[in-house]
């Protein structure tokens, strides 16, 4: 393979899916997309939201067990595994409110939860590993962060999969393995000053907003959150120190999870995001690396969401 093309969040939308590997060439041949010359990453968050996830799964998986493609876990796929595994005290490792029922509800459905499906999926999200750390190209969902990995190292597999363990330990909340699996899967956050609290794009509020971890140009509060909608000019200028998760390598991570808007960009000369938001009116979006070749707007390709 001379090329990769990675995609971002694509949460239910087959249709675009599709859409967006026929835009790149590849070619469905007995159910699964492949291409003489490329393959891809996908960057996880597979499910919840859309109507499609079934069709979503079965386009992802058929590529990756044909050798066409890879996957890495997002923070939905980790969800759902803790929505179905016990916590062996009558519970589950990911509480049943009715907030996490109502994120998880349309996958529940299609699905239908508690079957034979349900379980062999599950068996599949937990063969995802959290990251990708290629000779040339690095991916993960949310944010890479060595210190995180290095936390959760002991409860990996050799391919970055979590043990049975490892899982049990990633959801209990107060432990460093919990805060490690937060911030590679869902993004460092930073809790809101004055007692601020925003509603999300999922129409959750919250009071805690994530940050543009890999954006090295500025130290200022207003401009570091991400998510707020607009409400991030109510904040206090302030200072903001993340130096800690910036990324300072040569090979570039490419990662999704931050309801992007707008035309795709690099975001920074070795960071870059492909969650454009196709779950609310964006786009699905990829792009197509070459190796030895500098990241550049011109290889991004993007397909609008046809329905929310």
């Amino acid at each position: 393979m001379t090329g990769i093309d990675i995609i971002g969040d694509i949460h239910g939308h087959a249709t675009e899916l599709h859409g967006l590997l026929k835009a790149m060439d590849y070619t469905e041949i007995n159910g699964v997309y492949q291409h003489p010359e490329r393959s891809v990453i996908f960057l996880g968050d597979f499910i919840d939201r859309g109507d499609e996830q079934l069709e979503v799964l079965r386009v992802v998986s058929a590529m990756c067990i044909n050798g066409h493609a890879r996957a890495i876990m997002g923070n939905h796929e980790f969800n759902a595994i803790g929505w179905y595994m016990s916590d062996g005290q009558g519970g589950f490792l990911r509480p049943h409110t009715d907030d996490n029922r109502n994120q998880h509800s349309k996958f529940l459905k299609e699905i239908v939860a508690g079957s034979t499906m349900h379980e062999a999926t599950i068996q599949w999200f937990k063969s995802l590993p959290i990251l990708l750390n290629l000779p040339s190209i690095r991916a993960v969902h949310a944010c890479w962060h060595m210190p995180s990995l290095k936390t959760l190292a002991p409860y990996l597999n050799d391919d970055a999969t979590f043990t049975n363990s490892g899982i049990i330990a990633a959801f209990q909340k107060g432990t460093a393995e919990y805060e490690a699996a937060e911030v590679l899967l869902k993004g460092p956050e930073r809790e809101l000053p004055h007692n601020l609290e925003f509603q999300d794009k999922g129409d959750k509020w919250r009071k805690h907003a994530r940050i543009r971890w890999w954006d090295k140009s500025t130290t200022e509060l207003r401009d570091l959150v991400i998510g707020l909608e607009g409400a991030e000019q109510l904040l206090p200028s302030a200072e903001l120190d993340i130096s800690e998760y910036h990324y300072h390598e040569e090979a570039p991570v490419f990662f999704g999870h931050y309801w992007l808007d707008g035309i795709p960009r690099i975001e920074a000369e070795n960071a870059v995001c492909l969650d454009y938001s196709v779950a609310k009116g964006g786009h699905l979006v990829a792009y197509r690396w070459n190796e030895n070749i500098p990241l550049l707007p011109s290889f991004f390709m993007a397909i609008p969401s046809i329905s929310l």
